[in-house]
């Protein structure tokens, strides 16, 4: 090993960067040395600044409401989980910050070079393939919207047909919305850079301006507040579950985060940026939402239907310029495409091409996720409150354990290194490396916290309270299993040794 060490980031060398290239390794997956990392904390500060402010997760925090919880209340949960998702950015995203290396090969540490195959499926193909869907038809009923304002009678097509379950008129907008997303992808890394400096303080600056108009509309600051479509009492669990719904939403991203902090120039960088820029984002994201709502309430009168996670469509065409509405819409789909692109179709195509090189390149693995995410028929994910919720418990058991393994393993089990010559070894090619295939520790943990978050789901045990709540909960349940229970191994393994 030729390890150095510049400003707390490791050098592998550019010999063992060779090494591993000739391995077969595709550079996407190779460490990044210190000296070719170009982000510094305004790069960490402004990556989620648009992205925060897509339908997805304004369909999601609508659902807030109709729990029960007023506008103070949702704001407190919408900055709680700033908070959260800010220090799992960190946490998560150390270690690759520190050696340069993705998460899909990071992973090999904790569940072996074989093992980690299962959770790059979970984060980078499952997940991806079902965020891509669902965020790309919210987008695609927001679109309705746009094109009903420019082509008056285009909610008329189709006559009120529909393919498989989905109106013609939105299946329409979601073709242009599917096109769109992948074609900005295809335009490259350097292209997907240029669009989001361009695109995110764009979206910030409309989504100001919609504000202000929506606060004069609802009769001040003092109405906004004072908001409460359902009203129904609200416990510490009700407000638990809505910030453990909100963090699901941003778990993919926890997850990979280190996919981003690898290109660090700096320790620093992330610890600093990422807390400034996320919770200054959803800082602007809780007064949207509880403003577009009082919005609505004053244009209806309070006669609209608060369980539909679409509803929030109808809360933007509230605001009643219909020439700000529709750049808002557009502004918010494009937080939404780069939501899609940065935090769900590059994890897919970089999974993808780590454990499955000679088959796919970023490209062709991103776009199997655009396809795989529209067969799957996501329309039906955003019907109502209750399948949204279903698809937030599944992600969260899936999510959480992986978080809470990686956790475990980076800070406990390995004191915080890794073993690049371990990571990077010629598995395929005969080389006996210093990882096993699998660690079914970690695997197990994995499968039994999976088992043990879902089965309030199931039909007969969904009556168990207890685990109808640890379900309700399942991204915190997941993370403190998955921590907690690989740890209990960790310590069982010493004690062996």
């Amino acid at each position: 090993m030729s390890e150095t060490t510049v400003r707390d980031l490791i050098d592998p060398g550019e010999e063992a960067v060779d090494r591993y290239r000739a391995r077969g390794y595709a550079d996407d997956v190779l460490p990044i040395r210190p000296k070719d990392r170009t982000w510094k904390v305004p790069q960490f500060v402004t990556v989620w600044m648009g992205p925060i402010h897509n339908i997805l997760s304004y369909f999601t925090v609508m659902t807030f409401f109709a729990l029960g919880l007023n506008a103070w209340q949702v704001v407190g949960a919408i900055m709680t989980a700033a908070a959260i998702v800010s220090i799992g950015y960190v946490l998560n995203g150390q270690a690759a910050a520190k050696y340069g290396v993705p998460f899909a090969m990071q992973l090999r540490e904790a569940f072996g070079h074989k093992g980690a195959l299962v959770p790059t499926w979970i984060r980078g193909i499952i997940a991806g393939f079902v965020f891509f869907g669902i965020t790309s038809v919210s987008s695609a009923q927001a679109f309705d919207v746009v094109f009903e304002t420019i082509f008056p009678g285009f909610m008329d097509i189709g006559g009120g047909a529909d393919i498989l379950g989905l109106p013609i008129p939105t299946a329409i907008s979601y073709l242009v919305t599917w096109v769109l997303t992948v074609g900005l992808f295809l335009g490259g890394q350097a292209f997907l850079g240029r669009f989001s400096t361009w695109a995110n303080p764009a979206v910030f600056i409309l989504v100001v301006i919609a504000v202000v108009i929506a606060v004069t509309n609802a009769g001040g600051f003092g109405e906004v507040m004072s908001v409460r479509p359902v009203d129904s009492i609200v416990t510490p669990l009700v407000f638990i579950t809505c910030v453990s719904m909100l963090v699901s939403n941003w778990a993919g991203p926890i997850v990979n985060t280190g996919d981003y902090t690898r290109n660090a120039k700096a320790m620093k960088d992330p610890a600093v940026g990422f807390p400034i820029g996320v919770i200054g984002s959803y800082i602007l994201f809780a007064l949207v939402t509880v403003s577009f709502v009082a919005s609505l309430q004053v244009a209806t009168g309070g006669d609209f239907d608060i369980n539909r996670p679409g509803v929030f469509v109808e809360a933007i065409n509230s605001i009643g310029n219909p020439f700000v509405v529709v750049l808002l819409i557009i502004a918010m789909n494009v937080g939404a495409v780069a939501f899609v692109v940065f935090g769900n179709m590059l994890p897919a195509g970089l999974q993808l091409t780590a454990q499955l090189p000679k088959l796919f390149t970023v490209k062709r693995g991103a776009i199997l996720a655009a396809l795989i995410g529209t067969f799957i028929l996501p329309w039906q994910f955003v019907e109502n409150t209750d399948m949204l919720f279903l698809f937030y418990s599944f992600i969260g058991s899936l999510f959480g354990p992986i978080v809470g393994i990686m956790l475990a393993s980076y800070f406990v089990e390995r004191g915080r290194t890794l073993d690049l010559d371990g990571i990077y070894a010629d598995y395929r090619g005969g080389e006996k490396g210093s990882l096993p295939a699998y660690n079914w520790r970690a695997l197990g943990v994995m499968f039994l916290s999976f088992v043990i978050t879902m089965a309030g789901r199931i039909p007969g045990i969904s009556s168990v309270d207890f685990l109808a709540q640890v379900n309700n909960l399942a991204f915190f349940s997941g993370l403190i299993i998955g921590f907690v229970g690989y740890t209990l191994t960790i310590l069982a393994n010493r004690r062996r040794a």
